[in-house]
């Protein structure tokens, strides 16, 4: 069953186009390495918080991601980036996928 992780962080204007251009280069490293990671979206919420969504084909596939990342200086160094991070999974129970008609 598909799971999300979900990061919630602050992060200083400063340093937006270096987190984002280090997660772009962590999503490519990790889908070369990991199979299952279906999606990742990041949102700036209306409290200026980021959400950052990662969607995973199964919780297995993640959990041997995330043990994996333990370490990696760029993992490091980009979550050194974001500010009063919180880190939240979930199983999805239910979805409505897009309709074409």
């Amino acid at each position: 069953m598909a799971v999300v992780r979900l990061h919630r962080f602050r992060v200083a204007r400063a340093d937006l186009d270096q987190l984002l251009a280090q997660r772009r280069t962590l999503i490519d490293a990790i889908r070369l390495v990991h199979p299952g990671l279906t999606e990742t979206r990041l949102t700036r919420l209306e409290d200026g918080t980021y959400l950052d969504t990662w969607r995973w084909d199964r919780a297995e596939h993640m959990l041997a991601a995330v043990a994996a990342a333990q370490g990696v200086p760029l993992v490091d160094a980009t979550e050194a980036l974001m500010l009063d991070a919180s880190v939240l999974t979930g199983e999805i129970l239910d979805e409505t996928p897009d309709q074409v008609v």
